[in-house]
């Protein structure tokens, strides 16, 4: 009966096996196991019952879809796409700080002009000081081309000011001026206040230079700084586009001519009067 029941059990545990097969349950008892005939030499059996028992109770897995996950921790895939981000981040930055070519190679003593009334006081304020125009256009080929000479200029003339003037930002101001070429400078100084304006170019920068060369030698005046001329202020001030205004200066008086005097002829006192007197009885026999 023993043996009987022993077999019974066989079976059963191998009909379970070959369903675990096919069931996509899987089976944790260990493969080393063998098992022989006899209760006594069967205690897998029951350990194996246990385990079944256990895992049926505690496990999770109840016919699912197996779920793996890979860790790409080191795959180059999963690098780049950690690194992906922080590269586009650092190309946006760079791409932000690309220096426009009006804005190369840029002294300390230049610097661009914000509004009229910037230029004004920038012209009012510079004293006896040397002040270069330069009127320039982002679209400007000759612009862009003369820039780099023009800032070795100023590199070796630290004592004199360039203000920039953006034409596209500022046409409207630039059309008060009467600007309508470019490159176009114009030189300034103290109470002289418009020195000389010119165009030029890449291939005639020596009209520049001997510009330079002229005004550049240090003047004192005692006068007050006059900049822009009243024509050019008025022509701002009346221009709507510009927020800008202006206070026309009192024009002077005319100064009149004395009136001549009513008094009588009065001989010096060192003439003699006997000198006199003969004069008179030439002049009676004379008749």
């Amino acid at each position: 009966m023993a043996e009987l029941l022993t077999k019974t059990s066989l079976v059963s545990s191998w009909h379970g096996d070959t369903q675990h097969h096919h069931n996509p349950r899987v089976s944790v008892v260990p493969k080393s196991y063998s098992f022989g005939y006899g209760l006594k030499r069967f205690p897998s059996l029951k350990m194996k019952s246990q385990v079944l028992r256990s895992s049926t109770l505690s496990s999770d897995f109840h016919g699912k879809k197996l779920l793996f996950r890979v860790n790409r921790s080191s795959s180059p895939n999963r690098v780049n796409s950690q690194l992906r981000p922080s590269i586009v981040s650092q190309m946006t930055g760079r791409i932000g700080k690309v220096q426009k070519w009006w804005e190369k190679g840029i002294q300390p003593n230049m610097r661009e002009v914000t509004s009229a009334e910037d230029l004004v006081n920038s012209l009012l304020n510079a004293g006896d000081k040397l002040v270069i125009v330069d009127f320039f256009s982002p679209g400007c080929g000759g612009c862009k081309a003369l820039h780099p000479k023009i800032c070795q200029l100023a590199e070796m003339n630290p004592d004199i000011q360039f203000l920039q003037v953006n034409y596209e930002d500022h046409r409207s101001m630039c059309y008060s001026l009467n600007v309508h070429v470019l490159p176009f400078f114009r030189f300034y100084r103290g109470a002289e206040g418009r020195l000389c304006q010119f165009s030029c170019t890449n291939a005639t920068i020596k009209k520049f230079r001997d510009a330079l060369a002229k005004h550049t030698p240090e003047r004192c005046s005692l006068e007050p700084t006059k900049g822009l001329e009243e024509k050019e202020l008025l022509a701002l001030a009346a221009n709507k586009e510009l927020n800008f205004t202006y206070t026309p200066k009192p024009k002077p008086k005319p100064v009149q001519p004395a009136a001549p005097s009513l008094n009588p002829l009065r001989l010096p006192s060192f003439i003699a009067k006997s000198d006199v007197s003969k004069d008179r009885t030439l002049a009676t026999s004379g008749r």
